[in-house]
């Protein structure tokens, strides 16, 4: 919902729709709020009857009566009111619980391309947020309007019903109160959609510095960051004051117009009792009438305020749950084993659509052997790897693994028979061991131990306190880099894929560290269907094969002795300038 747009009735019914799964909590408290209407309307009413017909008759035992049963109408309203504040707070949160979790499975199974273009900051709104922002909807707008309405209606009927001249003079004031209410109402919704907007802004400006606090720190940007950041803030902070404002000048006016019309009614009211045309009780019960007739109308501008933000945050969510940007999982074959022969064939992609990182590739790499791919950055390298992946979507050509075609793999089974390890290593909060089986239930801890063994990786994980239970911070910062690409390795090995990435995995690497897991990789690959992205070109000199890339284009393919015989060569240059610098 757009700033001026008129209000979304089907975004509402979207919003309500939600609840049906929960629909016997939806009943009841609608049930409840039909129930209170005439029962708070009630109370006032026996007010009334309990001054007219008892206390001005001096029935004492009658008034005490009365007095008891006014006492048990304010208790059952008192247990009304409870189980429907509760039951519509409970609604609201089992709606929000289940919309988590449906909007954090869509999330992730969005094409990366939804990752590169939108900051996390803005992710975490809409899941976090927004996502409690539509609790309002059920808490403090949709139901709770309905309800205030019809005390509204109620009140009001049993004020014309009691005296209709006296309800009358009462409402002589309501055109004011509904051209404020309407002016509230506008001011507030425009500062609220502003004050949404720089949640958005600064949630996703934290999450960005707090991420590379590390490179703020190296390059003393400390001071220009928090420049920003003030101005960020400052423009929250408005924003909030400006809502703020509204508030503060239009309940002081609803004040002012509800003493005018106690006062009105004060005046006509005393005249009336005067000329027999109105009883005493009525005007005993008049003021709590009016009470009980402004103060949801007080509240009706700022719960439909509530309601419209309720529903711009349910907008943003819902354009995200409308994203079709996946990753098409039509795939049919799910298999046990692969044999592990990957193929591009004339394969050209754009990250864009436009602007081409690949052109024409193609290779073919047979079951069990191993493809080194080298060349400048930006050459299309890492972009190959996440083609295999399926991250993306290739705009032209054909990649095969065992001769079929990759997106006729159901998505999950393919990516189970492919391991992965990134020279950017991500690990997660939790133990050690949580991070090399990511929780699979199908991978023992003797696997994990094994697997680490063969690494090189269990020595330095039982020197940690607690060994495979220590506990890792986000990112596993505690780690050096060896150690978190170590795990890494792990991880990808625990699963037994049937075809190996490793994307720059040992740039990070010590060189002591690096000879402690060079014999385990050799010994690894040998086994296995792998695919090597190296800037050290002495790690891939035994490969199988070796591709060179340059702007998306194959221009040398073949082994390592190959392609150190060809004149010139763009692999020659590379490996000669290497080995002299190393030796030089």
């Amino acid at each position: 919902m757009e700033p001026g747009k008129a209000f979304d009735y089907q975004l509402l019914g979207r919003v309500l729709r939600l609840a049906i799964p929960f629909k016997r909590i939806l009943i009841f408290a609608c049930i409840l709020a039909v129930v209170l209407a005439p029962l708070s309307a009630l109370r006032p009413y026996l007010i009334q009857v309990l001054v007219d017909d008892y206390i001005f008759k001096f029935d004492v035992p009658g008034m005490g009566k009365m007095a008891f049963f006014i006492f048990l109408v304010l208790i059952a309203e008192s247990a009304l009111q409870y189980f429907f504040i509760y039951n519509t707070n409970l609604l609201g949160q089992s709606v929000i619980r289940d919309l988590r979790v449906r909007v954090f499975d869509h999330v992730t199974s969005l094409k990366l391309t939804y990752f590169d273009r939108t900051p996390i900051g803005t992710s975490t709104t809409r899941t976090i947020n927004d996502i409690e922002t539509i609790n309002t909807v059920f808490t403090q707008g949709a139901i709770t309007i309905v309800a205030d309405l019809l005390t509204l209606f109620a009140v009001l009927g049993v004020m014309m019903y009691t005296s209709w001249k006296l309800t009358l003079i009462c409402l002589t004031t309501m055109p004011f109160l509904i051209i404020a209410t309407y002016i509230f109402k506008e001011k507030v919704k425009s500062a609220f959609q502003i004050v949404r907007t720089q949640v958005s802004k600064m949630n996703a400006f934290l999450q960005e510095r707090i991420t590379g606090m590390r490179i703020v720190q190296i390059f003393n940007a400390e001071d220009r960051e928090m420049k920003k950041f003030k101005k960020i803030n400052r423009e929250y902070t408005q924003a909030n004051l400006d809502s703020i404002f509204y508030y503060a000048t239009f309940f002081p006016v609803v004040e002012i117009i509800s003493a005018a019309s106690l006062g009105l009614m004060v005046w006509w009211g005393a005249r009336g009792v005067i000329s027999d045309q109105v009883t005493l009780g009525a005007l005993v019960a008049f003021p709590i009438y009016l009470s009980m007739l402004f103060r949801p109308i007080r509240m009706l501008a700022d719960k439909f305020n509530t309601l419209q933000m309720g529903l711009v945050a349910s907008e943003r969510v819902f354009r995200l749950l409308d994203r079709k940007d996946q990753i098409p999982n039509v795939g049919s074959i799910k298999v046990d084993e692969i044999d592990g022969e990957v193929a591009f064939d004339d394969v050209s992609f754009a990250y864009n659509e436009r602007n081409f990182v690949l052109h024409n590739v193609s290779f073919k790499i047979p079951a069990g052997e191993t493809l080194a791919i080298v060349g400048s950055t930006g050459s299309g390298k890492s972009t190959i790897i996440n083609l295999l992946n399926r991250f993306y979507d290739i705009q032209k050509g054909q990649i095969l693994i065992d001769g079929s075609d990759l997106k006729d793999f159901e998505l999950a089974n393919l990516r189970n028979h492919i391991g992965l390890v990134l020279q950017d290593v991500v690990l997660f909060t939790g133990s050690v061991l949580e991070n090399i089986t990511l929780r699979h239930p199908g991978i023992s801890r003797e696997a994990a131990i094994q697997a680490s063994k063969m690494i090189g990786a269990h020595e330095f994980i039982e020197k940690l306190p607690g060994g495979y239970d220590h506990a890792l911070m986000e990112r596993g910062s505690t780690l050096s880099m060896g150690q978190r690409q170590l795990i890494s390795f792990v991880r990808a090995l625990v699963f037994d894929p049937s075809i190996l990435v490793l994307d720059e995995a040992t740039s990070s690497i010590d060189p002591e560290t690096e000879s402690v897991i060079q014999f385990a990789i050799e010994k690894l690959i040998s086994q296995r269907t792998s695919i090597i992205i190296a800037h050290r070109l002495s790690t891939i000199r035994h490969a199988h094969k070796i591709m060179v890339l340059d702007k998306g284009r194959v221009i040398e393919y073949g082994a390592h002795d190959e392609l150190m015989q060809i004149e010139g060569g763009h692999y020659r240059e590379l490996f000669e300038m290497q080995f002299f610098a190393s030796t030089g």
